[in-house]
């Protein structure tokens, strides 16, 4: 069941997720950083659709998989070359909402959160991009949103790299 424990960014399940994420967006491979996208089991608990599993599916995975392949174009080549290292993600969690049932088309409440940031550097030098927004399940925080929301079109996109 979910709880409402306000998750950690510094919480060890949090930080394994991270380096898988980092890991895939280097290796250009989305199912090796789907640890940090929300499980689809958690979704489809949680939201008040038809057909969540399709939702899931075909339209959140799948712009999580296109953002994967959008950030790993954002390193360049860096990313293949090992010049590009992870430094860490900004959450600010004080700015997490507890978001009721009804509200974003869920059965069950659920923190939602805008604004964590994932650090890097590129030959040394800082660099950073924004996750749209995160969710609770269970304690612990995944991505939902991972490029710039809301998209009506079919694409790959990193938020407002730095």
């Amino acid at each position: 069941p979910q709880t409402r424990a306000m998750p950690s960014s510094t919480d060890p399940q949090f930080q394994t997720r991270l380096h898988a994420l980092w890991q895939g967006i280097v290796d250009d491979n989305p199912q090796e950083a789907q640890p940090f996208f929300f499980p689809k089991t958690a979704y489809i608990q949680l939201k008040a659709l038809s057909n969540a599993a399709g939702d899931y599916d075909y339209r959140l995975l799948g712009y999580f998989n296109l953002d994967v392949h959008a950030a790993h174009r954002l390193l360049g080549a860096g990313a293949a070359a090992q010049r590009a290292q992870l430094v860490g993600i900004d959450v600010p969690t004080a700015d997490a909402e507890w978001m009721l049932p009804g509200s974003e088309e869920n059965k069950i409440s659920y923190y939602r959160l805008y604004g964590s940031r994932v650090r890097y550097t590129l030959d040394g030098r800082p660099h950073s991009f924004g996750i749209f927004s995160l969710l609770s399940w269970r304690g612990q925080w995944y991505a939902i949103h991972f490029g710039p929301w809301p998209r009506w079109e079919r694409y790959g996109d990193v938020l407002q790299p730095q």
